[in-house]
């Protein structure tokens, strides 16, 4: 993997500021782009910009045809068919999608403790509007899933397990795996949060058996306002859209109509088409790449990086041991605000992190911590980033 090479790719990190190079490293939050999808983006405005499915002009028959393969290439990039790949924002949407379609009053919905809001607050507010009932399973000690007690919990009246895959909070990845077939055991349907998986991982949803995954464009190399939400072709089938109107319908009257079927009945109105196009151009560039290596790579940084600040003064680091986190680093530093940190490594040395609670406030507050320092790596990344962030840690603890 040359990693030099595919820096060359991102037009963004070839610039300075303030005459330092940039160091990257929010990709949790959001990916950088590479030409290669400005590009496929682009092209649809320059050369086709109509509407597909709807008129016969050559614009629409091109851009029709495009989106048609992006959702093909898209469904190989995860082991899926074309009609189990419905086009959404992002990964809230997808997950909201599957709660508000799926969910009735006293079904039971189990989770976990570390869950992002978009799989938390949902749940939360259906169970006060149609009483749906959720569960949490709280983490072990050393933060990893307590499949023991999941398996001791798990009982026929649980409708939906809904669990994060690899989590944004520390990069812990949750042992899917044993979750789907203990659930499936006993009748459960098992929903994946993708976001912080899909980017890193080979994933294929077959091999899985899982029954729905929701990711986002803009964390893996794609557009902002892109996602994907997969789900098996007879579940589609049997769930009403919760939003409806133009391209949603074979036929209506002024009484009736005939929805269309999966996917394009979840897809009410004109769609993202050169989201979707430059989406399918990001998962054709990772896969050249290889996800396998991509994470072979996270991990390598992130061992280097962890080995030589976890004894740095007041240094405590969120999650499991290193081979457990991926290509996250979340820490704080005694003494120093969260915020506080970030900033000083933005303003010392263009080194771009994110402070804060990371869209997991829930445990955050059950853990009485405001907040954390989160480094995520990705493809991009370089030994040299990594030495860059080590030294001006130190520099920092230097100043308390």
């Amino acid at each position: 993997m040359d990693v030099n090479r595919i820096r060359e790719d991102f037009p963004s990190l070839q610039q300075k500021l303030d005459g330092k190079p940039i160091v990257y490293m929010d990709s949790a939050c959001m990916s950088l782009r590479p030409r290669q999808v400005i590009a496929a983006m682009n092209e649809y405005y320059e050369k086709y910009p109509g509407c597909a499915g709807r008129s016969s002009h050559k614009f629409a028959e091109k851009v029709t045809e495009e989106y048609s393969k992006a959702r093909t290439n898209i469904a190989k990039f995860i082991g899926a068919k074309a009609d189990e790949i419905v086009f959404t924002r992002n990964t809230t949407e997808g997950l909201n999608l599957v709660f508000n379609t799926l969910l009735k009053k006293d079904d039971v919905v189990l989770t976990t403790d570390r869950e992002h809001n978009s799989n938390l607050v949902p749940l939360q507010i259906l169970s006060k509007k149609i009483g749906i009932i959720y569960k949490i399973l709280l983490s072990k000690n050393d933060m990893t899933f307590d499949i023991d007690n999941f398996q001791n919990i798990m009982n026929k009246d649980v409708k939906l397990v809904s669990v994060v895959h690899s989590s944004n909070l520390d990069g812990y990845t949750l042992p899917v795996k044993d979750i789907i077939k203990i659930s499936h055991d006993f009748g459960a349907l098992v929903m994946l949060d993708g976001a912080q998986s899909v980017p890193h991982k080979d994933i294929d949803v077959k091999k899985m058996d899982v029954d729905f995954l929701a990711f986002s464009g803009h964390k893996m190399c794609g557009p902002s306002g892109t996602g994907v939400l997969y789900g098996k072709y007879h579940l589609l089938e049997e769930l009403q859209p919760f939003m409806v109107g133009g391209d949603t319908v074979a036929i209506s009257s002024y009484d009736s109509h005939v929805l269309l079927k999966p996917p394009e009945k979840f897809e009410a109105g004109l769609q993202n088409y050169a989201g979707a196009i430059g989406l399918a151009k990001a998962a054709e560039y990772i896969d050249k790449i290889g996800r396998s290596n991509i994470e072979g790579h996270e991990i390598a940084l992130n061992e280097f990086i962890t080995e030589e600040i976890k004894n740095m003064p007041g240094m405590n680091i969120i999650g499991p041991g290193v081979q457990e986190r991926g290509g996250i680093i979340s820490f704080n530093i005694n003494g120093i605000g969260h915020h506080d940190i970030a900033i000083m490594l933005d303003k010392m040395a263009n080194i771009m992190v994110r402070s804060g609670q990371h869209c997991v406030h829930s445990w955050f507050n059950a853990h009485k911590i405001d907040g954390s320092v989160r480094a995520s790596l990705y493809l991009y990344n370089t030994m040299e980033d990594a030495k860059v962030f080590i030294d001006n840690l130190n520099n920092i603890i230097k100043l308390r």
